[in-house]
C-alpha cells in the first residue's frame, strides 16, 4: 500500500483521537510530511506481515513535553539527519521503520524518514495510544532492548545511549530531552522482523486513517458521530468506544515537571447537576473521574473531542472555555495482560486504585451514557 498525501488530514486526525491527548501536536509535523511527500512521493506502508523476518528495523519519534513541540519547531530534515546518524553509529543499514506511539506528531516523524530514506514505514506502532515513558512501549514489554539510541537536538547537536534497561534508558533520555531544549528526535529500540512481528500492536496507521475519515465525513457533534466511530471499534483490535461526558472546560492547568506535561483539566456539565469530571494528565489524558469516581484509566483510552466538530483535542491545546465531549476506549487486549499491566496500570502513575476496564466503569456508571444510549 503507499502511502500519500491525500490522506494525512485523515491520518493526522485519527492519530490524535487515538493519542489520549499525547503524542505532540500534529499540525507541523503534517506540513513537513506534507512537502516531503512532494518531494519524494509516497512511501510503502508494510504490513508487518509481509516484513523479512531478518529486515532491521528501528523505532523513531519525538520525546519530551508535547507542549514544548508548540514553539520548538522541528527542522523538515531532522527525522532523515537523525536516522542516518543511528546508521553511522550503528554501523549498518536500517531496512524500514515504525512508530513509538500513534500519537499526533509521531505518526508523522516515521513518513519522513521513510521517504527522505525510500524505505517502508511499518502499519502499526508501539502502544496503540500514546504513553509518555519508553518502558511502556510493547517493544520493550516484549523484551527488546532500547538500545543503542541516538538523540537529535534542534541545533544539530547528537547524544548516544547504551543502557542496561529500558528503566535507566527512560531516565537517561528524558534528562537529555530537558538539557536539549525539552523536546528532541530519538532512534531507538532497533530489532529484527521477527522481533517486531511479535510486539507491534498492528495496523494502527491505516485505522487512524479510517478514523479520520469518519470523523471528516460525518463532521458534526458528538451525537452524530458516536455510531459511526463505535460501528469502526467493534470491528478494529481496540474495544467498545463509550460517551463519558459532555460540557464546558472550567478549568486546565499544566506545567512542564521532570520533562512531561503534568496537568488537570475540569469539565462541567452544560444543563444538568452532574458532579464535574476530571481528567488528569501526564503528556496523555491518564484518568477520567466524575466527581469521585473514575470512569476511565490509562491503559484504556480517553479521548476529548470539540463538542461541536468533534475534533479530536491535544492536551496541550486545551482551554478554559472549549465546549467539549469526552470518549473512552478499551484499549488493545495486549495492554491487559499481567506483564503490561505491571508498566502501564494507573499505580505506574502514582494513582492510588488498580485498572479496572473501562466497560466495568461504565457499567456501573450507566447514567452518563444515557443520550447516547
Amino acid at each position: 500500500m503507499k502511502l500519500g498525501r491525500e490522506s494525512l488530514d485523515d491520518l493526522s486526525v485519527g492519530a490524535v483521537f487515538l493519542a489520549t491527548g499525547g503524542g505532540g501536536d500534529p499540525y507541523v509535523s503534517y506540513l513537513a510530511t506534507q512537502r516531503v511527500l512532494d518531494e519524494c512521493g509516497p512511501v510503502e506502508l508494510l504490513s508487518v506481515d509481509d516484513l523479512d523476518d531478518d529486515a532491521y528495523v528501528v523505532t523513531i519519534g519525538g520525546v519530551g513535553a508535547p507542549s514544548v513541540s508548540l514553539e520548538l519547531l522541528p527542522s523538515v530534515n531532522d527525522a532523515a539527519v537523525a536516522l542516518e546518524t543511528f546508521e553511522e553509529h550503528v554501523g549498518r543499514k536500517v531496512d524500514a521503520v515504525v512508530s513509538f506511539e500513534v500519537g499526533g506528531g509521531n505518526s508523522m516523524i516515521p513518513i519522513i524518514a521513510a521517504a527522505k530514506k525510500n524505505i517502508p514505514v511499518i502499519n502499526g506502532d508501539g502502544m496503540g495510544r500514546a504513553l509518555p515513558e519508553a518502558q511502556m512501549m510493547t517493544y520493550p514489554i516484549a523484551g527488546v532492548a532500547p538500545t543503542p539510541a541516538i538523540a537529535l537536538d534542534y541545533a544539530g547537536n547528537v547524544a548516544t545511549f547504551s543502557t542496561d534497561s529500558t528503566a535507566t534508558y527512560e531516565r537517561h533520555v528524558r534528562n537529555m530531552a530537558q538539557a536539549m531544549g525539552g523536546m528532541i528526535m530519538t532512534v531507538e529500540h532497533p530489532m529484527t522482523g521477527a522481533q517486531l512481528k511479535k510486539s507491534i500492536v498492528p495496523d494502527t496507521i491505516s485505522f487512524s486513517i479510517e478514523i479520520g475519515r469518519i470523523l471528516r465525513e460525518y463532521r458534526g457533534n458528538a451525537q452524530r458521530i458516536f455510531h459511526p466511530l463505535s460501528e469502526a471499534f467493534a470491528k478494529s483490535l481496540y474495544g467498545n468506544l463509550f460517551h463519558l461526558y459532555t460540557g464546558k472546560v472550567v478549568d486546565y492547568a499544566s506545567s512542564v515537571v521532570g520533562g512531561y506535561d503534568i496537568g488537570q483539566a475540569v469539565i462541567e456539565a452544560f444543563d444538568s447537576d452532574a458532579p464535574p469530571l476530571t481528567i488528569n494528565v501526564k503528556n496523555e489524558y491518564l484518568v477520567a473521574r466524575v466527581g469521585e469516581q473514575v470512569v476511565a484509566s490509562v491503559p484504556d483510552l480517553i479521548t476529548v473531542l470539540d463538542y461541536e466538530t468533534s475534533t479530536p483535542i491535544n492536551a496541550e491545546r486545551l482551554r478554559y472555555g472549549q465546549r467539549v465531549t469526552v470518549y473512552g476506549v478499551g484499549c488493545p487486549e495486549y495492554y491487559r495482560q499481567p506483564n503490561a499491566l505491571a508498566v502501564v496500570a494507573p499505580r505506574c502513575f502514582g494513582f492510588d486504585f488498580d485498572f479496572v476496564p473501562i466497560e466495568e466503569l461504565v457499567h456501573a456508571h450507566c447514567a452518563l451514557n444515557s443520550e447516547f444510549a
